[in-house]
């Protein structure tokens, strides 16, 4: 018991002694806090000169996942402190530079790289020959960029490095980090970026050469280079470029610094000047230097014209003939020579084809080009070959067209031995027995001109024993060649018929394209439409019979024409009558004429507009539709017909009467006396006649005074009016009897 007193009282002494030494801090420093961490560690920091920037230090505290601010508790420490000034981690930036930036806690260490950057207020740039460059300086063509340092009383920094180029005419000039380089003749701005400012400056681009031109030397002679003749075999020639330089007109040999290139390197190619032919052909040689060009078209030919080859045409063969063609050379002077042995020959597909000397052999069915080489020029015939055939066949034997019309050849098949047929009609030659009728004309046939003509198709001929027997056959079509129709033509507007009863078609003439006209018969083809008529045939021709009251349309069509006419179809009309019979009328005055039909069942219908009215004397009147109209004095009769029924009206034209006048308007008679007077007629043709005789006369009071013919009689005392009247006019005479 005293042991374990005496224990515990050491054991509070040591502990309060540990206590005073370390403190409860110092033990959880030292305890606690594994690593330290700056906010951010591991990156770099930018700040710009003069600003600030607080950096947080954490602490990973053992057995713990929460983060402990120790940002206040580290010793913050600059790499150079001139720079970068920190305290508490508050970063001050004084001048631009990159420091280490380090937080110490106990044994625990982190650190971050900051870097502080100037900040710039203006850009400006700095350029040679105050922006104005010649093509072909050899100086160093250089702009320099420099950014002012905010806050710096004017210093300024470099920075044509970082900053970003462009100029405005990639044609004219180019600029990369502030190096110029000049292409052609113009105008450009260059522009630079940096930091957010810009700053440009205005470009001329002229040049120190005025011309580009292009010779060489042949035969001793130097020659200009526009136009060169060559022939293949020539060795090669040396081309020379030349600069005139403006301001002295020198000359200056630039061959080895200008751009060279050939349009056809197939026939010429150049490099550093050297001209080489290559093939027959033509090609353009340009040279480029400084926005300049010069160019010089190249002709090469060979020392021989062409390779002729008999036959010229591509060839069709079958299976097993031969083919014997012929080479010549052509000589620029027209001269011929047989090479047939001498060239070399070549099949394309020998499987096909194959060629020795000139002969050609088909072997199997396809196709080959076979080539003649020779002194660098060559010659190719295609050849197709075909299978055995034993028949031809055309698709058609018969072919009708219309004069000036085209239309393509008939299909034309061969029979092979598998009794499989095959389209040979590409390979066919179509001749016409009569050309004036139709002419074979890009593969099709033309009609040329009416009437017949046999149109025949033969495979080409072949030259040699070989030949197959399928050669000698050909196809025959006839064609008929027919005038083109105009118009068709008939004196029948419209149609009726009557029920029950037949009524034979209309006449039609057909009017050709040459003017020609001619009457149809039998050729025409007849239609009609609906169900209330019918065409019948019979002995005496095509009829159109009425079945049921209606209408329908009667179409008649010859070659490439067609004519419709309106058919009516009606019960039958038992009597006809037409109002008036009679007319007369003015000069310029019309009148309207009536007609009724009566059907058997007692109704009845407007035939006015139907009667196909005609005037024996159109100087006198004329009549359209139902209207009649005076033309000229005179008489005229007007005649109609519907359904058989003849109706006719006279017309008498008569002038118009503008007034009447009496020679005595008044009178005075003694009782037992009498007076004749005169009437006068005035017609607007300017006549005057006497109508006394032909007036109709009455007295207001027979009893006192009477008139007959324009004698008036006195009877007794008193007044009377006499009134004569005559087409519509009327005169008065007054009478006093005393």
């Amino acid at each position: 018991m005293t042991a374990n007193r005496k224990f515990t009282g050491w054991f509070l002494m040591l502990t309060l002694l540990f206590a005073t030494v370390f403190p409860n801090s110092a033990i959880a420093a030292s305890g606690d806090v594994v690593s330290i961490d700056i906010e951010g560690s591991g990156t770099t920091v930018e700040l710009t000169v003069g600003k600030t920037k607080q950096l947080k230090v954490w602490g990973t505290v053992e057995g713990s996942s929460v983060k402990r601010d120790l940002t206040n508790a580290v010793t913050w420490t600059s790499s150079d402190s001139g720079t970068i000034k920190v305290t508490n981690g508050f970063l001050t930036a004084l001048k631009s530079g990159t420091v280490t930036i380090r937080a110490d806690y106990n044994s625990a260490t982190s650190s971050i790289e900051v870097k502080a950057k100037d900040s710039y207020k203006e850009l400006t740039l700095e350029y040679p020959n105050q922006g104005k460059f010649k093509l072909g300086d050899t100086a160093d063509l250089a702009v320099k960029a420099l950014a002012q340092i905010e806050g710096s009383a004017g210093a300024t920094k470099d920075v044509t490095q970082e900053a970003d180029w462009s100029s405005s005419n990639s044609q004219v000039l180019t600029v990369e980090k502030g190096k110029i380089t000049l292409v052609g003749e113009g105008k450009a701005t260059v522009t630079a970026k940096y930091n957010g400012l810009t700053a440009d400056f205005k470009a001329e681009v002229g040049s120190l050469f005025s011309d580009l031109k292009l010779s060489y030397i042949a035969d001793g002679q130097t020659l200009s280079a526009d136009d060169i003749e060559m022939v293949v075999g020539d060795s090669e020639i040396a081309l020379k470029a030349e600069t005139t330089i403006s301001s002295d007109q020198s000359k200056s040999d630039v061959t080895d610094k200008v751009t060279w290139t050939s349009s056809d390197t197939s026939v010429a190619t150049v490099d550093g000047g050297k001209l080489k032919v290559v093939s027959v052909g033509k090609t353009t040689i340009t040279a480029q230097y400084l926005g300049m060009k010069a160019q010089a078209n190249v002709y090469v030919r060979t020392p021989f014209e062409a390779i002729k080859l008999t036959p010229s045409a591509d060839q069709i063969l079958f299976i097993g003939e031969r083919l014997q063609a012929k080479a010549e050379m052509r000589s620029s002077a027209n001269a011929t020579e047989d090479i047939t042995s001498k060239a070399t020959w070549t099949s394309s597909d020998l499987m096909n084809a194959t060629v020795s000397g000139g002969t050609i052999t088909a072997k199997a069915q396809g196709g080959s080009s076979i080539k003649v080489s020779h002194l660098g020029i060559n010659k190719t015939l295609k050849v197709k070959i075909y299978p055995t055939l034993t028949k031809l066949t055309a698709a058609k034997t018969e072919l009708e067209l219309f004069k000036g019309e085209s239309a393509s050849l008939p299909k034309v098949t061969g029979l092979k031995l598998d009794e499989e047929e095959m389209d040979i009609s590409q390979e066919l030659n179509w001749t016409s027995s009569n050309e004036d009728v139709a002419k074979i004309e890009d593969g099709k046939v033309v009609a040329k001109g009416k009437g017949t003509a046999t149109l025949r198709a033969e495979l080409p001929k072949l030259d040699d024993s070989s030949a197959s027997p399928i050669r000698s056959a050909s196809v025959t079509v006839t064609l008929n060649v027919k005038e083109k129709v105009l118009a068709l033509v008939t004196d029948v507007e419209k149609l009726s018929v009557v029920m029950g009863e037949e009524t034979p078609l209309p006449q039609l003439s057909a009017v050709w394209e040459d003017g020609e006209e001619a009457a149809l018969t039998d050729s025409i083809e007849w239609s009609l439409t609906g169900s209330n008529a019918v065409i019948k045939s019979g002995s005496a021709g095509k009829t159109i019979k009425g079945l049921t009251k209606g209408s329908a349309t009667l179409k008649g069509t010859y070659s490439n024409k067609t004519i419709s006419i309106p058919v009516t179809i009606e019960p039958k009309i038992v009597k006809v009558v037409v109002d008036p019979v009679n007319v007369q009328l003015n000069v310029k005055k019309t009148k309207s004429i009536k007609v009724t039909g009566f059907y058997q069942n007692g109704k009845t219908v407007n035939l006015s507009s139907k009667m196909g009215w005609e005037s024996d004397n159109t100087n006198v009147a004329t009549i359209t539709t139902t209207s009649v109209k005076a033309i000229a004095e005179g008489t005229a009769t007007l005649k109609g017909s519907y359904q058989g029924h003849n109706v006719s009206v006279k017309v008498s034209v008569i002038p118009k009467l503008l007034k009447l006048t009496v020679d005595e308007k008044s009178l005075k008679l003694a009782p037992g006396s009498a007076k004749t007077v005169v009437v006068t007629a005035e017609y607007d043709n300017g006549s005057n006649p006497t109508v006394t005789g032909s007036a109709t006369w009455t007295s207001s009071k027979p009893s006192v005074a009477k008139v007959t013919a324009g004698r008036i009689e006195a009877v007794a005392k008193g007044s009377a009016t006499i009134k004569g009247v005559y087409g519509g006019k009327t005169v008065s005479i007054r009478v006093s009897v005393k």
